[in-house]
């Protein structure tokens, strides 16, 4: 599982389809807005189906219907938040049920998210057993970069002490280079 936030590079979707060759879920976790972030998941092919959204809007559905139907999701920090918001009430074993709904699905977004969202997307891909790499490059993501079982640098922008708690310090800047390190 990684998460990553980096503008669409040439060759990344073919990145994006080798990792998902060999098996690893790549969910796209991102400040920007849903609409931005979908258009730049469907360039790096995270995202090819309809997502949840098209299908309450061309099937006049509720959301959260669409989001059990749909294969591809585009879930944005305020959903994110609510959901967050709703598990304080509920007893440990119950709680993250419903990220972790979303976590089953395919193709997956997360939009306009902060880095406490961002931590508990990490948490709940852990508590359902997968192994989490994340990148970043600023402070913003010095507690994912912690909290990831793989902490990966941009060996270019990233800040010395993003680099000095990552697990790994790739050489370039370039998404491309997760790719190429696996293969």
């Amino acid at each position: 599982l990684i998460s990553f936030s980096d503008l669409p590079k040439e060759r990344i979707s073919l990145s994006i389809h080798k990792l998902q060759s060999a098996g690893v879920k790549v969910i796209m976790v991102t400040g920007d807005q849903p609409l931005t972030a979908l258009a730049i998941a469907r360039r790096m092919n995270i995202i090819s189906d309809k997502t949840a959204n098209e299908i309450a809007e061309e099937d006049e559905i509720p959301m959260d219907i669409a989001i059990k139907r749909a294969d591809a999701i585009v879930i944005n920090g305020d959903m994110l938040a609510e959901a967050l918001l709703e598990d304080e009430d509920r007893p440990e074993a119950e709680k993250g049920k419903k990220l972790g709904e979303w976590l089953q699905k395919s193709q997956i977004v997360f939009a306009r998210t902060t880095p406490a969202q961002k931590l508990a997307i990490i948490s709940e891909c852990q508590k359902q057993g997968h192994v989490v790499a994340t990148i970043g490059n600023n402070l913003n993501d010095l507690p994912s970069i912690q909290k990831a079982d793989l902490g990966i640098a941009k060996g270019i922008s990233s800040s010395t002490l993003t680099k000095h708690l990552a697990d790994i310090i790739l050489l370039t800047d370039d998404f491309n280079a997760i790719a190429d390190g696996i293969e």
